[in-house]
């Protein structure tokens, strides 16, 4: 594992074990990697809950709860669907925050509206009420497909640690987690 990759788990560790909570996956461009990466590191079946790789659409519906019509009319590549594949997760996962990621890693596949390198992201935890919240991104990843996947799972590991930084903290997330 890189360095930057293992000080950047062991920070996610440190921010999970302090608020007492674990963390989930639901992914689909990423196939499993978030979760790899975690399970990497001893200890992590302190803070990792489990994930889900969600590759194809009826994974999404069926395991993930993604409504058909948000499916339909925003494609899988979406704010609207990651943030329900992430409320989906904490829904099925003992888990109390959820990253969810789909993207078009290519090389083909993309559009004009969603070209390759398109990867939204979502974290979903449930706030000191019990009330489920979560915090979309959506950014353009330049580079191979391999790079694609390799910082969409940089940016949600990020994501992760900036939520649990506010949460920690008892702030509100801001509607933007990155600029």
């Amino acid at each position: 594992m890189n360095p930057n990759m293992t000080a950047r788990l062991m920070t996610l560790a440190d921010r999970l074990n302090a608020l007492n909570w674990k963390m989930g996956t639901a992914e689909s461009c990423t196939g499993g990697a978030i979760a790899t990466e975690v399970t990497e590191m001893a200890g992590a079946s302190s803070w990792f809950a489990g994930g889900i790789v969600a590759y194809d659409n009826a994974v999404k519906q069926d395991v993930l709860n993604v409504d058909a019509q948000v499916l339909g009319s925003n494609g899988a590549v979406s704010e609207p669907v990651v943030a329900q594949m992430a409320l989906g997760g904490l829904k099925i996962l003992p888990a109390n925050i959820v990253v969810a990621v789909s993207g078009i890693a290519g090389p083909s596949g993309g559009s004009a509206e969603k070209p390759v390198g398109t990867v939204c992201l979502a974290w979903g935890w449930r706030d000191a009420s019990g009330t489920s919240r979560t915090r979309t991104y959506r950014t353009q990843i330049n580079g191979s497909r391999q790079d694609v996947r390799q910082r969409s799972v940089e940016l949600a590991l990020d994501g992760l640690i900036v939520v649990c930084d506010y949460v920690k903290l008892n702030l509100n997330v801001p509607a933007v987690i990155f600029e």
